[in-house]
C-alpha cells in the first residue's frame, strides 16, 4: 500500500507496509477517525519521520503516545504546536535543558527546530482518541514503531538514545550499547520529575558531548 512517508524512511519499513498488521492497523485508525476526534491532525501522524530523514537521525526520544487535547499534537513526542501552553513534562524537559546548558525557556513548545537537526521525536503510538490517554495502543502502532527502532539500531550507529520513564527505557533491548549512547533516567512528567532523577541527569549535554566525540555537530536545545 502507498504511505505517504518520508522517502528514506519508506525505503528502509516499506516492508511493514504489506504485513497483515499494519493493513490491519490502517483499517482500525481510519475507522476511529471517521468515528471520533483523533489526533494529531492526518497529515501530520508520521511526522517525526518526515522532518528528520533516516540517515539524518543523531538522537531519538521515545514517547509513549500523542497529546490528547486539542491543538497539542502534531506528530512529534513531548512537543506541542506553536502558541500551546506548556505541558508539565515538556515544561520540565525544558526547565532541564536550562539547568544543564543555560539556555533560557523558549517561548515555542513546537520542537520542529529539534526534528530538522536530526532528533527523532517518535511516539510508540502515533494515533490517540481526545480526551482518551493510550486509547490506540492496542492498535498495533507499536509494532512499527518497534520496526524502525529496530533499523535505526541495525544500520546506525553513534546515535544517542534518550529514554525517559519505565515504558522507553523498555525498548532498550534493541539498542547496541557498544555502538550507539544510551541514556536513561525517570520520566519528564511532574510525577515522576519530583521524586527526583530527572532533575540534574545532564542528558543534553551529555548527547552534545557524544556528538562532538564521534563528528557531528551537537545539538542546539
Amino acid at each position: 500500500m502507498d504511505v505517504k512517508i518520508e522517502q528514506s524512511w519508506k525505503q528502509h519499513l516499506g516492508g511493514e507496509f504489506e504485513k497483515p498488521y499494519f493493513l490491519g492497523l490502517t483499517s482500525a485508525v481510519r475507522k476511529e477517525y471517521n468515528a471520533a476526534t483523533c489526533y494529531p491532525p492526518g497529515r501530520l501522524i508520521f511526522n517525526a519521520f518526515n522532518l528528520c530523514p533516516f540517515d539524518q537521525v543523531k538522537v531519538v526520544i521515545i514517547g509513549q503516545d500523542p497529546y490528547h487535547e486539542p491543538g497539542q499534537a502534531h506528530g512529534l513526542s513531548f512537543s506541542v504546536q506553536d502558541g500551546v501552553a506548556f505541558p508539565p513534562s515538556l515544561q520540565n524537559i525544558f526547565k532541564e535543558i536550562q539547568n544543564d546548558l543555560g539556555v533560557p525557556l523558549p517561548k515555542s513548545g513546537d520542537l520542529t527546530r529539534w526534528a530538522e537537526q536530526g532528533v527523532l521525536l517518535l511516539n510508540a503510538t502515533l494515533t490517540v482518541r481526545a480526551h482518551d490517554a493510550n486509547s490506540h495502543a492496542t492498535l498495533g502502532w507499536q509494532t512499527f514503531t518497534d520496526a524502525a527502532i529496530r533499523a535505526l539500531a541495525a544500520q546506525r550507529e553513534h546515535l544517542v538514545y534518550m529514554l525517559w520513564g519505565g515504558y522507553a527505557r523498555g525498548k532498550a533491548y534493541m539498542i547496541p550499547k557498544e555502538r550507539n549512547l544510551v541514556l536513561e533516567s525517570v520520566h519528564p512528567s511532574p510525577l515522576s520529575a519530583n521524586r527526583g532523577g530527572w532533575f540534574g541527569n545532564h542528558h543534553f549535554s551529555q548527547c552534545n558531548a557524544y556528538l562532538q566525540e564521534h563528528g557531528m555537530e551537537p545539538i542546539k536545545w
